[in-house]
């Protein structure tokens, strides 16, 4: 027994001495490189453009109004958390709910959730990511179902998969949690994020017939709110490092996986792009001195215009190099700008999540992060749902 232990606490050692060793050592070529491609494109404001829409930017255009919508109604759906769920928590205004995205020089097709069953018949939808997936995976679930609330299904939840089943119609709409995409293994009690391995999540990703990934938010987490203790990259553990490029790093493993694993002929792959916060007024306030608001509470409206004032994702700039750098690239579903101006989106202080005393102080509670449901990832789906059949 004595051996034992001196054997494991040999091999823990060798791990905390790597970490010791080389805290914070990341190539700075490497480094230096990624800032300068960030640092050569127009400041952060320039939405990107899907290299596939040649008659229609369905991603560049602006919010109008529309009383035929939402799409649906909160206490209708089955599976909607109390944390996305604004109207049940409370939420005194709707105008949020009456907004459809309306691109430039197109008409963007309203969604059609018996169409979607019909032509998803025995197939398999699968998202991928974080809980801005979470978000879109409940949203498509709510929007299917409106459209045939008779229709007999069956749900399973738990961690890292759920599914929503169809079962008339054979359709399985499915979530997988994996916030980084790529694998956390626990390594003598503490977590360490592989930057080259996606081995353990991926093998249960290789069925689906449509993906869509996501990852973005976690990667900026710092102190309790970090999912990791240590990242690993090429046999090295790190304490940390530029995240912008660990995040290139995770998702060079990420597209090299789908490059090599993935049939394209039989599955379609979606990269959804970095969902937008809104905790800082002064990007679409910039001028006024009349505002006194501190995050998005109190936000009823989505700001005008075709372009959002505020800073444009970094993580964004990483996203669209390694896509383009794809054997096959996977479709950028650029919701960025879209969702940037719509900051009146969020459930702010009403959210499931927070208690009495939470809610009473927004400053420090409000969730401008995740979307409310009905809302605006109802539009991210309408998006999928028009590049999957037009």
């Amino acid at each position: 027994m004595a051996v034992l232990f001196l054997k494991l606490l040999g091999s823990f050692l060798t791990i905390l001495c790597l970490v010791l060793v080389k805290p914070h050592t990341v190539s700075s070529a490497v480094i230096m490189g990624l800032r300068n491609h960030h640092n050569n494109h127009n400041h952060h404001r320039r939405p990107m453009l899907q290299a596939n829409q040649s008659t229609c930017a369905l991603f560049v255009g602006t919010w109008v109004r529309d009383d035929t919508y939402p799409m649906y109604q909160s206490p209708e759906c089955p599976i909607i958390d109390s944390e996305f769920n604004c109207q049940m928590n409370g939420r005194p205004d709707s105008d949020y709910l009456k907004y459809r995205w309306q691109p430039l020089n197109c008409q963007l097709p309203r969604f059609n959730g018996l169409e979607f069953l019909v032509k998803m018949k025995g197939k398999t939808v699968m998202f991928v990511g974080d809980s801005l997936g979470l978000n879109q995976w409940e949203s498509l679930i709510c929007m299917i179902h409106a459209a045939a609330p008779r229709t007999r299904t069956h749900m399973t939840r738990g961690d890292p998969l759920s599914t929503f089943k169809f079962l008339d119609y054979g359709i399985s709409v499915s979530f997988y949690r994996a916030p980084y995409l790529v694998d956390i293994d626990v390594v003598h009690g503490k977590r360490v994020l592989k930057l080259e391995d996606i081995s353990g999540n991926g093998k249960s990703w290789l069925n689906a017939d449509v993906l869509s990934f996501n990852t973005g938010h976690w990667w900026s987490h710092e102190g309790s709110l970090q999912g990791w203790d240590y990242m690993e990259s090429m046999g090295t553990y790190y304490q940390d490092m530029d995240r912008l490029v660990a995040l290139e790093k995770g998702l060079r493993t990420w597209a090299n996986w789908v490059d090599n694993n993935i049939d394209r002929s039989k599955t379609r792959v979606f990269f959804q792009s970095i969902s937008p916060t809104h905790y800082n007024p002064s990007e679409w306030s910039a001028g006024s001195t009349s505002s006194t608001a501190k995050n998005c509470y109190g936000e009823t409206a989505p700001m005008s215009g075709t372009t959002y004032p505020g800073a444009y994702p970094d993580q964004m700039r990483v996203v669209d190099a390694v896509i383009r750098d794809m054997h096959s690239p996977a479709y950028l579903l650029d919701i960025t700008m879209l969702s940037e101006l719509r900051k009146d989106g969020h459930p702010s202080i009403y959210s499931g999540d927070l208690n009495p005393k939470q809610k009473a102080n927004p400053d420090r509670s409000a969730d401008c992060s995740h979307w409310c449901l009905p809302g605006l990832p109802d539009t991210w789906n309408q998006l999928l749902y028009t590049a999957l059949f037009y």
